[in-house]
């Protein structure tokens, strides 16, 4: 249990979370990063679109995120929340080795879980061979023989864009509704060959992708596979404080009431993927450091009124 309140407790050490409690270490807060260490993006190779980071390794955007966090004071531990409540002006997080954190003000930054499409081999080649962003892994498939497989509600507009990555693309329709007129003529235009049977498994070898599976025994030899997954934000610990979960449909996210991903229970903030399905890593970092700044701003205000309380009782006194 510790001591004393925390001014932030921030949960989700990935770059949403370090770069708000960055903001908030730089703001002589005291904040501490409660980090699980299960990052969204562990499988890919490295981290792309975020200006001067391109390719670096996700650990290591991680390392040096957690080392800039602590040059200014912040703390990083590692652990899972598992319950949350208010208690009075605090919130209470328990945590997985049964210790209580108390803090004036949380920000969640626990990102989301994708819930991949239920073909055999897709979770073994999830992050390298197997993808879903053309911003996040498209220049490094560029030239491959593409498939996309019609599962999420994206599917189309995952072929539209990857068939600018690649001249040898294909639409594996499998779940995905039939095909209307003018999205045919479209695919016709592309030069898109479009395969209506069901996909049932991958074909891996040495560890790559060699083709998909289907229905009736064919194998469609392929480098690389576009899928739609769900996005499933991890959202029970801000339930528990009775944050608002929605669905879309890509998938379930945490409610916000502004740009800086305040909540509309008082004193939570959220930032990245955990109420932004379809935030970049670049993006999420940014999230986060301005709900950083928002929440400083909060305890700034809440910090005055503590003074000029204390003031008037001293006047009176």
């Amino acid at each position: 249990m510790s001591p004393e309140p925390l001014d932030v407790l921030v949960l989700g050490g990935g770059a949403a979370g370090l770069s708000g409690a960055l903001t908030l270490a730089r703001s002589r807060r005291d904040v501490l990063v409660l980090d699980a260490g299960e990052p969204r993006n562990a499988p890919a190779d490295g981290v792309h679109a975020f200006l001067t980071r391109d390719g670096l390794p996700p650990a290591e955007l991680v390392r040096l995120g957690r080392a800039e966090v602590e040059s200014y004071g912040g703390r990083i531990r590692s652990g899972t929340a598992v319950a949350a409540r208010r208690e009075g002006d605090l919130f209470a997080v328990d945590t997985d080795d049964g210790t209580t954190l108390r803090a004036r003000r949380l920000l969640v930054a626990t990102g989301l879980v994708d819930e991949l499409p239920d073909v055999p081999g897709v979770r073994e080649l999830w992050g390298h061979d197997v993808i879903h962003c053309p911003y996040c892994h498209g220049w490094e498939v560029r030239d491959r023989a593409i498939a996309v497989l019609g599962t999420g509600p994206n599917a189309l507009h995952q072929v539209k864009l990857f068939s600018q990555l690649t001249d040898d693309l294909v639409y594996l329709r499998h779940h995905a509704p039939a095909l209307t007129d003018a999205e045919a003529e479209q695919l016709a235009a592309l030069d898109v060959a479009v395969i209506e049977e069901e996909v049932t498994a991958l074909e891996i070898a040495d560890g790559r992708l060699v083709g998909a599976r289907l229905v009736d025994g064919r194998v469609v030899a392929r480098q690389t596979l576009v899928v739609g997954p769900r996005f499933v934000a991890r959202s029970a610990v801000l339930e528990d404080l009775g944050v608002e979960v929605l669905d879309n449909p890509l998938g379930r996210y945490v409610a916000t009431v502004d740009i800086s991903g305040q909540t509309a229970v008082p004193g939570v903030w959220v930032a990245g993927n955990v109420g932004n399905l379809s935030a970049q890593v670049v993006a999420a970092a940014a999230e986060g450091t301005l709900a950083g700044a928002r929440i400083n701003a909060d305890l700034v205000e809440d910090d005055i009124a503590r003074a000029v309380a204390r003031h008037r009782e001293g006047a009176l006194a």
